[in-house]
């Protein structure tokens, strides 16, 4: 297969709709979506919901952008600090957006009575996995974040880079980050009263930068210092993060699953939200 499709949508003069900024918003959107629905099962108040959406886009955007800067280029960006606002230009990286999504969810977790840092995190893996199939859609558009050259019947020839067939590793960590989100979810709607917190996270980073780690093998370098490296930037990043999702997976089952009294709580501490909220629903 050629692919051979333009980055841009359409242009308004100065003005450009790429595909990668479509799939990057509605991801946001279908995130939204997603813990709206869980909000209300749970009867928590509406307006936290705007603000732990605000927090979210603050840490992936920031977070994001500055893990490019730093763990890909650091040199450039810190003789050139102005340049790292130019986020138009381009260079987001999946390692940084979640440790500024941590981030952004201690402070929320902080101001937020009934919400533990491990209780909220648990909710949005199951959004930010979605995210990242999504992500990865945009960077297919855009002909990025390319594999090595093989000769599988799948291969794909990116045009705009050059004639030869490589591996879709676009492709490949979308689809399984589609399964994650999948997997989550379900976990989260028919398993949550036997899930002690932690559970959820502790899965997403084991499954999703463990998905990274070994699609990584497949990639290009996307710097030229990582060649001399024996692991690229993108899995040397992985492996704290499996291993802190190793740490949670095991704290959660010594800990166990919670207790009856503690999974009802959602709907005896505030029953007339709860009553508004199905009304809603």
């Amino acid at each position: 297969m050629v692919w051979d499709i333009a980055p841009e949508i359409f242009n308004l003069g100065s003005l450009q709709v790429r595909w990668y900024g479509l799939l990057f918003a509605l991801s946001f959107l279908l995130g939204f979506k997603i813990l709206q629905r869980i909000f209300i099962l749970e009867a928590r108040p509406p307006a936290d919901l705007d603000r732990l959406f605000l927090a979210m886009i603050l840490g992936t955007t920031l977070g994001a952008r500055l893990g490019h800067c730093l763990f890909y280029e650091p040199a450039y960006y810190l003789s050139h600090p102005l340049e790292i606002l130019k986020i138009w230009k381009g260079g987001l990286a999946s390692h940084g957006a979640a440790i500024g999504i941590l981030f952004a969810l201690y402070i929320f977790a902080r101001k937020t009575s009934y919400a533990t840092w491990l209780w909220t995190v648990d909710r949005i893996v199951i959004a930010v996995a979605l995210g990242g199939g999504l992500v990865r859609l945009g960077n297919f558009m855009n002909s990025e974040i390319i594999g090595k050259p093989t000769s599988l019947p799948w291969a794909i020839i990116f045009k705009r880079v050059d004639m030869i067939p490589r591996h879709p590793t676009q492709l490949y960590e979308s689809f399984c980050y589609f399964l994650i989100f999948v997997t989550l979810y379900l976990l989260y709607h028919r398993k949550k009263e036997l899930t002690s917190e932690g559970s959820l996270t502790g899965l997403f980073f084991i499954l999703v930068f463990g998905v990274r780690f070994f699609v990584e093998f497949l990639k290009e370098d996307q710097v030229a210092f990582e060649r001399s490296l024996p692991l690229n930037m993108g899995q040397l990043l992985s492996i704290p993060a499996i291993a802190f999702g190793i740490f949670l997976v095991l704290r959660a089952k010594r800990k166990g699953p919670p207790s009856k009294s503690a999974t009802q709580s959602a709907s005896t501490k505030n029953p007339n939200t709860h009553r508004r909220s199905s009304k809603k629903n």
